[in-house]
């Protein structure tokens, strides 16, 4: 049951002002919030501005700003300094994937908030159970896990620590209705949490029929965009199942699981791509090749889509409740 709460007067921290972390704090902007956000190193406040500025832009072209721009920017404080977290009720830890990294800024932000502040992390990968041990009021750490762009993405996935209060769960949960997300809710902490065991189970898979020369990089990506890309926004997968008929889904499962891949190393070609330093788009080498003018239309074609996309997914919403 959602519930309806204001929860606009809450001022919120955003701790790494890198892509991610922009990007969440565009979309607390958007939610209503005044938002703090703090560069951890001196060189993530470089382009941080101009970067907020062009997101928020985005999001007026997608019709989410319901206010001019220049109001979201006066809620904004950008500060190299942690005291100035002070009067937040939520700080969200964006920063890279180290623990000792991650602890030192929760030793930072435990020096300069409440004990009811929540700090929440938007780790993909490293269990919240084991970061939690890293602060001081464990009952009030959390994942937030956002997806990119945070502000024009319904999804959220919401992780509980062995530590964590629920309540502090339930107050997340329905914080981040507020912000327009479905989140999901992960009540058990588990390694990958819900969206990466499943995406990187494909992932795996992916790279076994690839490296089989079973099918081309081309064949696969086009096999996946428009089988699960033409239903995926619209249901979840158990209501696929659903929808398609459970008995054939036995007798495929009898058949096909014993055949799936279950390596656990890293597949040769993304290793040989690492060592080639591809970073995909960034630099234009990855598992396919882009020129600076492909990757920037590669980039702009992918903000459409998400716009188009959000407005799609609001469409269907009481069928998928």
């Amino acid at each position: 049951m959602k519930e309806n709460h204001d929860f606009s007067t809450l001022e919120i921290g955003v701790v790494g002002l890198g892509l991610m972390g922009t990007s969440i704090l565009v979309s607390l902007l958007v939610s209503g919030h005044k938002v703090t956000g703090i560069a951890p190193l001196p060189a993530d406040m470089d382009g941080a501005i101009d970067r907020i500025k062009s997101q928020l832009e985005h999001a007026g072209e997608a019709g989410l700003l319901r206010e001019p721009l220049n109001h979201y920017l006066q809620r904004l404080h950008l500060s190299k300094n942690y005291k100035d977290l002070k009067h937040c009720s939520l700080v969200q830890e964006c920063v890279t994937e180290i623990i000792s990294i991650k602890t030192e800024v929760y030793k930072k932000i435990n020096q300069h908030t409440s004990p009811t502040t929540v700090i929440a992390t938007n780790t993909s990968a490293i269990p919240i159970s084991e970061l939690q041990k890293n602060v001081k009021y464990p009952s009030k750490f959390i994942g937030i896990h956002w997806a990119e762009p945070a502000y024009m993405t319904r999804f959220l996935e919401v992780t509980k620590g062995d530590l964590t209060d629920e309540k502090t769960a339930e107050w997340v949960l329905s914080l981040s209705y507020s912000w327009r997300k479905e989140p999901t809710y992960l009540k058990k902490d588990i390694r990958g949490f819900v969206t990466n065991r499943m995406l990187y189970a494909v992932y795996r898979e992916m790279f076994a029929i690839l490296e089989s020369g079973e099918a081309s990089m081309d064949d696969i990506d086009k096999a996946f965009r428009y089988d699960a890309g033409s239903w995926i926004t619209y249901m979840g997968l158990f209501k696929r199942m659903d929808q398609l008929g459970l008995p054939d889904f036995k007798e495929i499962y009898d058949n096909l699981f014993k055949e799936l891949n279950n390596s656990s190393t890293v597949p040769p070609t993304m290793q040989k791509i690492v060592l080639q330093k591809g970073k995909g788009i960034n630099n234009g080498k990855g598992f396919y090749n882009y020129t600076k003018k492909e990757a920037a239309e590669w980039e702009e074609a992918f903000k459409s889509f998400n716009h188009e996309i959000f407005q799609l997914a609001a469409q269907y919403p009481e069928l998928n409740q």
